[in-house]
């Protein structure tokens, strides 16, 4: 109980002001893009806002990493496009309540373990891939535009890198967008708006089940959309809460994350709201702003609903360069730049597999196909290096050939075992098999040693293998086709 009201306080009271100052920056931020992905998806920005205000509210108190931002994402948006044009709105509500139970389950069966086959450098590779599609979704606002729209970002960028020297009160993003809105809305300049990005919504939202029949059919519509949604938005979100924990040098409790990503979605879905998750830009905000714990994601999630239900018309004036400067401030501050001078000082195996999650996620806009490919990469190179470890050394004593093999023997490494111990050409009379600093892993491993034990006694040898460690016994002894009665538990003396 003592231990659940310090945490209660830390997460909640621990950081007061500097949370509710940047949930307040972080809300602004998420308008336009929360917009942006309603459009990719193809519904009302209604969907894509109310998504958000749902979601951040609800992880605040369901989620793993505190100080973390879960909104209407671009990575769940563009999966969900093909089920909005052929079915219709209400089945990309139902298909987002099942993605929330897929979570939910994910939670409960530690899928969040997976993580830990994630290299840091398909981390490094995803965040670098983030800021740069960050960055590239500026690049429209720049584009057919007047003067006074560089003018305005460069100096929102000027305010948010200066006014921390002089003080740190109130997160310098915010400051920036108030200045340049009052700027902008007074001198009545030529610049787009967020009321241009779409419609913000009038009124409150509903609450309501999907209109949709409750029937297998239905099911198998929207199941394999929602299976999709789940994965990606887990993915993003554990990596994102993996980028958080270092920012801030905190653990966070990813089981725990995995089910509060399912109960928000599923709120979101039954208030008319899109499927969403962790979102590092918003994230990158607010650490950097000072939020901490949980009442930065409440407050923004909280003070995004005032600014549409209550202060829509000012919020539609806000200008759209002073949101730009902030996501390219967020884009500098989330790309890896010592990732530049390590492509040479690291293994070139690292470098690589960081440049191809970056290509792969760049070039798709798919966040998952580009950590997979990352993740594969890294395990074909550890299983060459563990392969390459690999050992046999052949001694023989009068008519006694011994065998000691070290190293991991496993499917990517039986190939050199059976090699190396040229069975077929063994002509001592009794040989000996030291498995003394060598680990079985598999069936691979056990087929290869039953081959090689075949081989030796049709060539006459009388063969023991000796040196099992528990594990490699074990195996053996439930897979292993040959006889095994001449076998011992034990060492070799050297």
């Amino acid at each position: 109980m003592t231990e659940t009201l310090s945490r209660f306080r830390q997460d909640w009271l621990g950081n007061v002001r500097a949370d509710v100052l940047a949930g307040l920056v972080v809300a602004l931020a998420l308008i336009p893009e929360a917009i942006g992905f309603s459009i990719i998806a193809g519904v009302d920005p209604a969907v894509g806002l109310w998504a958000s205000v749902a979601i951040a509210i609800v992880i605040s108190f369901t989620g793993g990493r505190p100080g973390m931002i879960s909104a209407a994402t671009a990575a769940v948006a563009v999966l969900v496009g093909p089920l909005v044009r052929e079915h219709g709105v209400e089945y990309l509500f139902a298909a987002t309540i099942l993605m929330g139970v897929f979570q939910i389950l994910a939670g409960l069966l530690r899928l969040n373990l997976v993580m830990q086959f994630v290299s840091r450098s398909v981390i490094t590779g995803f965040v670098n891939s983030l800021a740069i599609l960050i960055f590239m979704a500026q690049l429209p606002q720049l584009m057919n535009v007047t003067w006074h729209t560089y003018a305005m970002v460069i100096a929102g960028l000027a305010m948010i890198y200066t006014l921390p020297r002089l003080t740190k009160v109130v997160p310098s993003p915010l400051i920036s967008i108030l200045v340049l809105s009052v700027i902008s809305i007074s001198m009545g300049l030529p610049v787009h708006t967020v009321g241009d990005m779409g419609e913000l919504p009038s009124g409150l939202p509903s609450f309501g089940l999907p209109q949709v029949p409750l029937t297998l059919e239905t099911f198998q519509i929207v199941a394999p959309t929602a299976l999709a949604m789940a994965a990606v938005g887990l993915l993003e979100s554990l990596l994102t809460a993996q980028i958080v924990d270092d920012m801030t040098d905190t653990d966070s409790y990813k089981r725990y994350e995995c089910r509060g990503q399912g109960i928000a979605n599923i709120v979101a879905a039954l208030f008319g709201g899109m499927g969403g998750c962790a979102m590092i830009g918003q994230s990158v905000i607010n650490v950097t702003s000072g939020g901490r714990g949980r009442l930065s994601t409440f407050v923004a999630g909280f003070f995004l609903f005032i600014l549409l239900a209550l202060l829509g018309p000012w919020v539609g004036q806000v200008p759209m360069p002073a949101l730009v400067a902030v996501m390219i401030m967020v884009s500098i501050g989330t790309f890896s730049w010592n990732s530049i001078p390590n492509l040479r000082r690291h293994p070139w195996q690292s470098s690589v597999v960081m440049l191809t999650t970056v290509v792969f996620v760049v070039a798709t806009h798919d966040l998952s196909k580009g950590v997979i490919a990352g993740v594969l990469l890294s395990g074909i190179f550890f299983a060459q290096k563990v392969q390459r470890l690999f050992r046999v050394e052949r001694t023989q004593e009068g008519d006694t050939a011994t065998y000691r093999v070290s190293g991991e023997i496993f499917f990517a490494s039986v190939h050199r075992f059976i090699e190396q111990m040229q069975a077929g050409q063994e002509t001592a009379p009794n040989v000996i098999i030291d498995m003394t600093h060598a680990h079985l892993w598999d069936i691979s491993s056990v087929g290869a040693l039953d081959k090689i034990v075949g081989k030796l006694d049709q060539g006459g040898a009388s063969v023991k293998v000796i040196g099992y460690n528990e594990a490699s016994k074990d195996i053996v002894d439930r897979f292993g086709l040959h006889d095994k009665t001449g076998f011992e538990l034990g060492t070799v003396p050297h």
